[in-house]
């Protein structure tokens, strides 16, 4: 294999193959490239494919990585290696192995819907009173379980903290719940599958042996339990390479630990360090502030990003009147970008620490008449609509999951209302049967006769032709058309008291569900109900069908407005950082609560390296907040970026207000241009 294009920091990362190895791959220095280079060495020195293991965060990535190992080594030996996000790797293994834990193979995983309702369930059963969100007490629940937290390891929590007094009584209950409805939450699959290994050493072997070389990505997002499943895996060979920056680590309230990478040569001793600094995607005068920001934390790996390209233009900094002069400010470089220097729309991108900031630009955009994509919004599978109909799925595959068998009970409205369903499950807690089975005898319950009777036998009947035919091997598609059109969905959404425009898209919302059905059993070769449902649940968000994906919105024609969260990974020719002020970057929560600005910095440090030849940094003297004006301070991260690299620009007089809705484009900009010459 090649090495050509490589340059000499990547050609050694690419040729060490023996032991452990860190691989400190700054922003834009061809981390990708590096990986998947890597992989095919390791295959062309004669190593089976089927003991290389590259772990990923999305889908995309690693979709991306084996399309690019593909190119270097055939799609024949590419399809032996095993590429893979970390949760459906953990499924992978559950599914073979989890009735050692007590579960059945054919277990639910719970989406956060799915595990609201369940927590709200049991915070009721607790206290009727209880005043708090189910969101709060899941997010402590899955912060337990990131760090490994077992239910009776859990607290104890500080005097008068009620959301950790509920978590702690509500943990165990929901664990419980879960597997009495054979289910596992996302969080479940990294924290079950090292529970596999530490109670089932053979399992652990197996796997161990199996994967020589380990390859992880973004190592720099890992939390605890995701170290622990990379060390558990690599004990055997000890040929683990990871690849990521902590300088890029943003993700710290949903778990991720930067001391993983930070302490990564204590975890493995004898670890190689290569790091990858060469930039090839900023000007110089981008990487020198991004360079002078993050330098001002002091837990990190010292590393600063260079080119061999130009320095490129200063960057500039612009001080608004307010949060609409602001918007009007990027509205300007955009017009003059597309007129002076024939840029496309899709070249600019808006990024926003805060969704509050989200709605003044989208109006001046559309004042404007400048064509935008929004990255994020609902998820395809959160509809309620969708939620609905894949609950019958859900339930057909396992009897057990009560909370998806409670959801589709009387919906479609059957006659089987809320006093039934409750003598239901006061004859099911009664008897300690499952409710599935309590409802096959539903004439058996006190208190159910007649047409409720006749309802549960009607559901109970529904539900048992479709388990048979779905077992009998028939068309996906086609059987689930036949089950939604059974129990009268489209029929229940025309009847509901909305504007009929929002019924269709409704309508369209559970036809897609076929759709998407057909497509996996098209390119699966082996289709099944169970396999549907479970690629479903490990979908990353920009792969939700009935929503343009993230790439296809970035192929369009528009200005792209996106968190900066959401922004790590992509570049743009011209990018904007509006709200450069304290409370929004960094944002006010990591300054009251927790006095740690290391991950805003680093947060701002992903925004800058996101500009390939032009960025400006906007901020505003005052923005409203419940009706008033106050006053705002510019973000300190500003402040750490040498004079010399700055443009600055204060903004005295709003120019587009005169513009009524409809001008052209053209107009707007001859407009303000003859305002700046004057």
């Amino acid at each position: 294999m090649s090495l050509a294009g490589l340059n000499p920091q990547q050609r050694e990362a690419v040729l060490h193959t023996e032991g452990p190895l860190l691989l400190l791959a700054g922003a834009g220095s061809g981390k990708t490239k590096v990986v998947t280079h890597r992989i095919a060495h390791l295959v062309a020195k004669g190593i089976d494919p089927a003991q290389l293991l590259a772990v990923t965060f999305t889908n995309k990535a690693a979709k991306e990585m084996q399309e690019r190992v593909a190119t270097l080594v055939g799609r024949q030996q590419a399809g032996g290696i095993t590429v893979s996000t970390f949760h459906a790797l953990c499924a992978r293994i559950l599914r073979s192995d989890i009735e050692r834990l007590g579960y059945k193979r054919n277990f639910s995983i719970y989406g956060v819907a799915d595990q609201q309702h369940l927590v709200r369930d049991l915070m009721a059963a607790i206290d009727p009173d209880h005043g708090l969100n189910a969101d709060q007490i899941l997010w402590k629940i899955s912060d337990a379980k990131n760090r490994l937290v077992a239910p009776s390891q859990f607290g104890p929590f500080m005097t008068g903290d009620v959301i950790g007094a509920m978590a702690h009584q509500v943990y165990p209950e929901y664990q419980k719940s879960l597997k009495s409805y054979n289910a596992v939450d996302f969080d479940d699959l990294l924290m079950l599958t090292v529970r596999l290994f530490n109670e089932h050493p053979e399992v652990l072997t197996r796997y161990q042996e199996r994967f020589r070389y380990i390859m992880v990505d973004e190592y720099q997002d890992t939390n605890a339990a995701q170290f622990e499943l990379v060390r558990r895996l690599a004990g055997h060979w000890g040929n683990l390479c990871v690849v990521g920056d902590d300088d890029q680590s943003i993700y710290g309230w949903r778990g991720a630990e930067p001391g993983n990478i930070l302490d990564f040569e204590r975890h493995f001793p004898g670890a190689r360090v290569i790091k990858l600094e060469q930039n090839y995607r900023s000007t110089g005068n981008i990487l020198a502030a991004a360079n002078a920001v993050i330098r001002h934390n002091a837990k990190r790996k010292e590393k600063a990003l260079w080119t061999q390209g130009a320095p490129g233009d200063k960057l500039s900094l612009v001080t608004c009147l307010d949060a609409e002069d602001e918007a009007r400010a990027v509205i300007e470089r955009i017009l003059h970008n597309l007129r002076q220097k024939q840029l496309k729309y899709r070249d600019h991108a808006i990024l926003l620490r805060t969704n509050a900031q989200t709605l003044v630009f989208e109006q001046e955009l559309r004042f404007a008449q400048i064509p935008y994509v929004l990255i994020g919004g609902q998820q395809f599978f959160d509809r309620k609509e969708v939620k609905d109909a894949i609950a019958y799925l859900r339930f057909l595959v396992n009897p057990f999951d009560e909370v998806n068998l409670l959801r589709i009970l009387n919906y479609p409205r059957r006659g089987i209302g809320r006093t039934t369903a409750d003598l239901l499950i006061r004859a099911s807690v009664a008897s300690g049967k499952p409710l599935w089975q309590v409802l096959r005898d539903g004439r058996g319950v006190d208190g159910i006769a007649g047409k409720a009777a006749e309802a549960i036998e009607g559901f109970v009947a529904l539900i048992d032709a479709y388990k048979g035919r779905y077992r009998s091997g028939s068309d996906l598609a086609a059987t689930t058309r036949g089950l939604l059109d059974a129990i009268g969905i489209v029929d229940e959404l025309r009847r509901a008291p909305e504007p009929r425009e929002q019924s269709d898209r409704r309508v369209e919302n559970v036809q897609e569900i076929v759709n998407a059905i057909a497509s996996y059993a098209e390119r699966d070769p082996q289709p099944t109900l169970t396999g549907f449902l479970e690629k479903v649940a490990l979908l990353d968000r920009d792969e939700q069908p009935g929503n343009d994906s993230k790439e296809k919105k970035l192929t369009q024609d528009a200005v792209v407005l996106m968190s900066l969260h959401s922004s790590k990974g992509l570049e743009f020719p011209q990018v904007f950082l509006p709200g450069c002020e304290e409370g929004f970057l960094p944002h006010k929560k990591s300054v009251s609560e927790t006095f740690d600005v290391d991950e805003e910095r680093r947060l701002c440090y992903v925004g800058i390296t996101r500009a390939r030849t032009r960025l400006t940094l906007l901020h505003a003297r005052e923005r409203k907040k419940y009706g008033k004006m106050e006053p705002r301070e510019r973000s300190r991260f500003v402040a750490e970026i040498p004079g010399e690299l700055l443009r600055p620009e204060t903004r005295s007089v709003m120019v587009i207000e005169e513009f009524e809705e409809g001008a052209s484009l053209s107009a707007m900009f001859d407009t303000l241009m003859a305002r700046k010459a004057r």
